[in-house]
């Protein structure tokens, strides 16, 4: 068979018949009628002797095929009788070299198909999943209203100096499997639960017939919204709906943007609070049970991030919608009340209490810490921070600490901690919910028993199976909720005064000298520490900068360029300090007209992102496709493996796609 496959795949002689007959018609035209004629003749033997040659190639084809594999259906008359289409392409140039009737007819032609290129009746298609040893074609090849599964098996001629590859394909008509297999994927249900956030303030001090009158009108607007979507809706408590519908109108939920979290902020109550909602979705369930699971979990999410937002849950992911507005703040304190209660339990029940905040902590990580040791004291139990000394934002209140008897020892390294802990230890995390941000993640990943104190908007990537989590994020800062808790353990004398400021410093850090993100607990919690003890001087002292951290703050502020006419971004090409590149994006603040404000910097090979925020930008959704987390006023974001150029894009496309949505 030396050589025998190349002369079966030799170019078409087509291009020399039609130069011939192109001579055949000058001729004609220069009046030589004889030479014409005789042209002519000679082409038409030439056509006559090309179509004999080609359907022989045709013959050896099929009986190359046949003594190449061994296994290909036997003689060509059983491969043209087959009932399913086939085609033998050749990989390089995709040309169809032989196929039976029934190929033919999926093509939708009646013409020789030989020689011509596969792609060019099916659009698209390609053979390369021959060629990396596949079997089955990934997908599948719409044609006439049918749908076929396309399997093939590549030949490999062994012709020595150039071999062939070709590939026999097999097209199997899957129209009703695929089509019930689609069916069934957009009658799969989807389960939503809807929960009215602020039910308990919409309804306080309301009368029965004004709260039936409220309840009307918020079911009037869920039932409005969930009628667009073809499902079934129940309320199954005063203040929680679950809708279930298929999965065929879940796009059309996520076109509409989840519209019922705008159209419910138009109900409010004759106090003037308007109604807020969490929409909690759950799809891709094995079963009801854990579709139900799914749809709660959602709802955990979004009541964690503030509510005022819909979540989907998969089962891989969660994706956010809505959660553009500011947290709104809740009044009743029954919550604190009872994690102040439970706590108290838990830290009775260890043995020893670790407390760890986030990585470089600052003055509010430090500060919640400093609450949570004065609570153990209280109770007689041992009690320590985790922290690493050397990457801290909060080295003056941290050396101020160690100054008192009390703290002399309190600070531990992760691994002095790791030496010292056993079962029944408790770990206290303040100041984060993402467990890759804990500044001691091998603790974390060691004691069972944990409690979470934070204000931050919950990332997809939390803390999970804690004993206690304490997650609010209205709450202006971790010190904020400590102090909550303190109110109802300890008495004002209990707490010494240096804590008290300490706990103060992190309030006034998180609110920028209360001027964000402070409500009426804000100075609730303030004035309790006030009354025991905190010095408002000794705060002012721990944000005092020298003179070279006050030029380097201003060298940022001069590299700033305004976006979108009320951004602020400073992207730095060398390396900055932490504190100082927050405090510019303080500053910048302070600019008339400027809402927003990011600082780009690269350190210890990754590239920092400090953001903040005093208008309608929440930086914390603006920040999260980036990694990053917050809360609408305040967050940051640590991008490993790019250049400061490259993530100042990113910045950029995240804030566009905020705006323009």
């Amino acid at each position: 068979m030396k050589n025998k496959l190349r002369r079966i795949l030799e170019p078409s002689a087509g291009l020399y018949l039609a130069a011939l007959a192109l001579a055949c018609i000058v001729t004609i035209v220069l009046k030589q009628y004889y030479l014409a004629a005789g042209e002519a003749v000679l082409l038409l033997a030439l056509i006559l002797y090309q179509s004999s040659l080609q359907n022989r190639r045709k013959h050896e084809i099929a009986q190359y095929v046949k003594s190449a594999t061994g296994t290909l259906m036997g003689a060509t008359q059983d491969m043209i009788v087959l009932p399913f289409p086939m085609a033998l392409i050749k990989i390089s140039t995709h040309e169809i070299l032989w196929n039976n009737e029934a190929f033919q007819e999926i093509a939708g032609t009646e013409d020789s198909l030989f020689e011509r290129q596969i792609h060019e009746l099916f659009p698209g298609f390609s053979t390369s999943w021959l060629a990396e040893g596949s079997y089955e074609l990934p997908g599948e090849v719409q044609s006439g209203g049918k749908r076929y599964h396309v399997l093939g098996t590549l030949i490999r001629s062994d012709t020595g100096d150039d071999p062939v590859l070709m590939g026999m394909t097999f097209w199997l008509d899957d129209t009703d499997h695929l089509n019930i297999k689609d069916e069934y994927a957009r009658s799969r249900p989807i389960m939503v639960t809807i929960l009215i956030d602020n039910y308990d303030e919409l309804t306080a001090n309301l009368s029965d017939s004004a709260v039936s009158s409220l309840n009307a009108e918020l079911g009037e607007k869920i039932s409005l919204w969930c009628d667009n979507f073809s499902g079934l809706l129940r309320k199954l408590e005063r203040n929680r709906f679950l809708f279930v519908f298929e999965a065929r109108n879940l796009s059309a939920m996520l076109e509409d943007k989840f519209s019922l979290l705008d159209s419910i902020r138009t109900v409010s109550s004759p106090s003037g609070i308007y109604a807020t909602a969490s929409i909690g979705v759950g799809k891709d369930a094995g079963s009801f049970p854990e579709l139900f699971d799914y749809s709660n979990l959602a709802i955990e999410m979004s009541l964690s991030r503030g509510g005022d937002q819909a979540v989907v849950k998969d089962n891989y992911n969660f994706t956010f919608y809505g959660g553009r507005n500011n947290e709104a703040e809740r009044h009743t304190k029954v919550k604190s009340r009872v994690m102040a209660g439970s706590l108290r339990e838990l830290i009775r029940q260890s043995s020893s209490v670790f407390v760890v905040g986030h990585r470089n902590s600052d003055i509010d990580a430090i500060g919640a810490a400093v609450g949570v040791l004065c609570l153990c004291r209280k109770l007689g139990k041992k009690a320590s921070i985790v922290a690493d000394l050397q990457n801290t934002l909060a080295g003056p209140l941290i050396a101020t600490m160690q100054e008192m008897p009390e703290y002399e020892n309190a600070f531990l390294t992760e691994q002095d901690a790791l030496l010292q802990a056993d079962p029944r230890s408790l770990l206290v995390v303040v100041d984060t919910n993402r467990p890759d941000q804990v500044d001691a993640r091998g603790l974390l990943d060691s004691i069972e028993r944990i409690v979470v104190i934070d204000h931050h908007r919950r990332a997809a990537d939390y803390i999970e199976h804690v004993a206690l989590n304490l997650h609010e994020p209205y709450a202006s800062s971790a010190s904020e909720l400590t102090t909550e808790l303190l109110q109802y353990t300890v008495d004002p004398q209990d707490l010494k005064p240096m804590e008290a400021s300490a706990l103060l410093s992190g309030i006034a850090l998180d609110t920028k000298n209360f001027t964000i993100r402070t409500g009426s607990r804000t100075f609730e919690a303030a004035a309790f520490l006030r009354r025991c003890g905190a010095d408002t001087v000794v705060v002012k002292k721990m944000f005092q900068n020298d003179l070279g951290s006050t030029l380097e703050r201003y060298r940022i502020l001069q590299s700033a360029r305004l976006y979108r006419k009320q951004i602020a971004i400073a992207a730095l090409e060398e390396a900055a300090d932490r504190a100082i590149a927050s405090q510019a994006a303080d500053e910048l603040l302070t600019i008339t007209g400027i809402t927003a404000s990011f600082v780009v910097y690269p350190l210890d090979g990754m590239v920092y992102i400090s953001a903040r925020s005093i208008g309608d930008a929440n930086v914390q959704m603006i920040l999260e496709p980036l990694g990053g987390g917050g809360n609408a006023a305040t967050a940051g974001a640590q991008v490993s493996d790019k250049s400061v150029r490259e993530v100042l894009g990113d910045l950029v496309a995240s804030i566009d796609k905020f705006y323009d949505k």
